[in-house]
């Protein structure tokens, strides 16, 4: 069992981030299930709404001395949540969208989980990344216990551009094989956690299929990088409206923007501004 307090699941599964992506999450009432695939195997949650205590389950390579720590760091339930929100508190309206969703995390995946599904999120909706993933999950994810587990990049970059294809990825499918490649041969990926932000964007950016949007996402939710403020159409048109009065501006004013409001912490006040404008339609 594992405690968590300040801690809302469903807001944080529902909110754009990987595992909404393949995930399938049950709320009932007043309990819930959360199930995910990684490339190590499943695990299960099981939690009460306005309870503090999620049951786990797991099946696979998982000890159960490490899977505590891939659920507590999956979730985010080591962030200082108030203090952090408490930090990106500035304004009305975000204090509107901290007291709606009160109990958001940013969670923490895999970098190659989170790279393969944020290529596919381009030009996408959250309904096709999810067929289209789980295609993929089918499709190159090794067996276990007859399931699959998440395809490793090195089952990517094994396969057949047009294999991809039949998964639903349609012009992405040259973009993921490119960078399944660069995972498993040459791109040091680890090595962007010792790096700042900057310079590790600046180095996903050199991969075909990752621009400034994709590469924030990646840092954000596969590196823990919170300076990263994805910027979507979605969120420019929330940024315009609620803080500059609908006027246009640039993704780089944007950017110039979020650092100076938020600083490091910019990359939780980026989640909260997507989700509530995505719940009430702004923009």
């Amino acid at each position: 069992m594992i405690y968590a307090t300040d801690f809302h699941l469903r807001y944080t599964i529902e909110s754009g981030q990987p595992l909404t992506f393949y995930s399938i999450l049950k709320p009932s009432g007043r309990y819930g299930s959360l199930s995910y695939v990684t490339s190590d195997g499943f695990v299960q949650l099981r939690y009460k709404r306005n309870s503090e205590k999620i049951d786990y389950s797991f099946e696979g390579r998982y000890k159960k001395s490490s899977i505590e720590d891939e659920i507590r760091a999956r979730l985010g339930l080591d962030h200082d949540l108030k203090g952090i929100l408490s930090a990106i508190n500035t304004d009305p309206f975000m204090d509107s969208a901290i007291k709606d969703l009160y109990g958001m995390r940013i969670t923490k995946n895999e970098p190659w989980e989170t790279t393969l599904c944020f290529v596919m999120s381009q030009f996408n909706n959250i309904k096709r990344i999810r067929g289209i993933i789980q295609n993929m999950i089918n499709a190159f994810g090794d067996e276990f216990d007859g399931r699959r587990l998440f395809p490793t990049p090195e089952a990517i970059a094994r396969a057949d551009i047009a294999d991809i294809r039949k998964c639903g990825t349609g012009f992405r499918d040259r973009y993921i094989k490119h960078v399944a490649e660069q995972f498993t041969c040459g791109f040091e990926y680890d090595r962007l956690y010792q790096m700042g932000y900057e310079d590790a964007k600046e180095r996903l950016m050199e991969l075909d299929g990752i621009g400034d949007k994709v590469a924030d996402c990646i840092l954000l939710f596969g590196y823990g990088k919170y300076e990263a403020f994805p910027i979507d159409t979605w969120v420019k048109r929330v940024v315009e409206r609620a803080y500059f009065k609908g006027r246009k501006k640039s993704v780089r004013q944007i950017h110039e923007f979020s650092m100076e409001r938020w600083g490091a912490n910019r990359g939780y006040a980026q989640q909260y501004i997507f989700e509530f404008g995505r719940r009430n339609k702004i923009g």
